[in-house]
């Protein structure tokens, strides 16, 4: 194939409305597998349709980059940083966007590079236009553009670079265009502060952590939530967690909480303060979050008691999450017994009548906090699943199957997870035993047609069987069929043969 496009190139060099010409060599490369590319395209040949790229032509522009995207994969990081460098820059100038996304990409390759990434230092010019990139209005050109940096900055020449030098300031500069590119630059310093302690430390240095930290209290409630977002991906990490427990950033998102209260707009900013916990608790220590910020668990009851379409989803997001560990459990049992006791019925509720998207939530939540493997079960655990579960209605077992036999797939399979959730469980497993028609309802395949459907009540015939008292509790008839289930697959249908005879009259 190197004839070929080499033949190709001749003629675009040749024409001077190359757009046929280039439309055929768009189809010889990509014809032309990577490592063929390689002998097929030298670097002065490639000159050429980077030229075509300085255009209006938007046509002639899309196809140039369709090509160089091809062939740019068979070059190697350390070429492109030697030999294209006032191509790469000229593309990070380019007006249209698609240009720039290449150049990002191919950017990005170099920045991955061990070798690459002294190239990219030593090109200041380069790097002050990849930074400005993150102010283009197209947010997947942006995004490119912290990726490129990010990579940048994994080692420490990069991280010198980048807070140590003129790029700083031409980072602070493009932070100023508005609200939404400030938080893309946040983006950046928060991505790089989660890869190590050292990189956090350059970020804190330069002042934008302890910037973004200020907004958090700011008059514009919007850009409040915004900044809450960043605080949670900041703490992702232990040293960042360390960080902002330093800085009693902990301390402060509580009493924002407590002050949401008396705040006619903290609908916008609230379940982001609540998820900033929830996260941190499953992170550090369910019992230590809510012992040490009781406020937290109190508005989480609130919000799923108040059904509010804003922050309800959140809540009951929490309250699965806390309650999927046992000492979740323990802490949910033990601080809120009767809070918890409340919501549970307003969930079942909710989740019998409720709006699709809030039901599907609760769903999820409640198969979260009945969750109990067989390692982790002792008599008074296995008490509290019981009881949680009896809270939700005077005939729980048949309240989920009601739901589970509603034509809306998503309530279909999340109703099935419940009953997956205690599956295990022996009080659970004498319960379906004691509910006429249960067991034949489980072993029906005609029940449930799509493909998630049939992979849940496969999860939930294997759950019944990985408890050690399923044999026992079933019966050997009900044991022996849940086996035969089990070996049979998700997607077994029986078969069924009929002969149909006609008589003459």
């Amino acid at each position: 194939m190197a004839a070929p496009i080499e033949s190709l190139l001749n003629e675009i060099c040749e024409s001077e409305d190359p757009i046929e010409e280039l439309k055929s060599l768009r189809t010889a490369v990509l014809a032309t597998p990577v490592s063929g590319l390689r002998q097929a395209v030298s670097g002065a040949r490639l000159e050429i349709i980077f030229g075509l790229l300085n255009t209006n032509d938007k046509e002639q522009i899309e196809v140039c980059v369709e090509i160089l995207s091809r062939v740019l994969q068979a070059l190697e990081p350390i070429q492109l940083a030697q030999n294209y460098k006032t191509a790469l820059q000229s593309g990070l100038n380019h007006p249209n966007d698609s240009v720039k996304m290449l150049t990002l990409t191919q950017i990005g390759r170099v920045a991955g590079h061990a070798d690459g990434v002294t190239q990219m230092l030593n090109s200041a010019e380069i790097l002050r236009d990849v930074i400005q990139c993150i102010s283009v209005e197209r947010i997947d050109v942006a995004k490119e553009a912290i990726a490129a940096l990010s990579k940048l900055s994994n080692t420490k020449a990069g991280l010198d670079a980048l807070f140590r030098s003129d790029l700083l300031n031409k980072l602070k500069d493009v932070m100023l265009t508005s609200d939404i590119i400030r938080y893309r630059v946040y983006e950046l310093i928060v991505e790089l502060s989660t890869v190590s302690p050292v990189s956090l430390g350059y970020c804190a240095n330069s002042g934008l952590i302890s910037q973004m930290l200020e907004e958090l209290t700011g008059d514009d409630v919007l850009v409040r939530a915004t900044a809450i977002e960043m605080v949670t991906s900041l703490a992702q990490s232990q040293h960042g967690r360390q960080y902002l427990a330093q800085q009693g950033i902990m301390d402060k998102i509580s009493n924002m909480i407590i002050a949401a209260e008396s705040d006619p707009f903290s609908s916008l900013y609230l379940p982001g303060l609540v998820k900033f916990f929830g996260s941190l608790a499953i992170m550090e220590s369910p019992q230590q979050v809510c012992e040490k910020y009781p406020v937290f668990l109190e508005v989480v009851f609130s919000m799923v008691m108040n059904l509010d379409p804003t922050l309800t989803p959140v809540a009951l997001d929490t309250l699965g999450v806390l309650g999927s560990t046992v000492e979740g459990k323990q802490v949910l049992q033990k601080t809120g017994r009767e809070k918890l006791t409340s919501a549970l019925k307003r969930m079942s509720k909710v989740a019998a009548d409720g709006a699709t998207e809030l039901r599907v939530r609760c769903l999820e939540a409640l198969a979260q906090l009945l969750t109990l493997p067989a390692e982790q079960q002792t008599d008074d655990l296995l008490l509290l699943t019981e009881s949680w579960f009896n809270c939700l209605s005077s005939q729980p077992i048949l309240m989920i199957r009601n739901i589970s036999t509603q034509p809306f797939p998503e309530l279909h399979c999340r109703a099935l997870r419940i009953f997956t959730a205690i599956g295990c469980q022996p009080w659970a497993q004498q319960l379906m035993m004691d509910t006429p028609g249960f067991m034949e309802w489980v072993m029906d395949r005609s029940v449930g047609m799509g493909k998630e459907a049939k992979d849940c009540k496969f999860e939930l015939v294997g759950a019944l069987l990985s408890s050690s008292s399923a044999q026992e509790i079933f019966g050997a008839h009900n044991y022996l069929k849940l086996k035969t289930y089990l070996k049979e697959g998700p997607y077994y249908i029986n078969a069924v043969s009929s002969v149909t005879t006609e008589g003459a009259d």
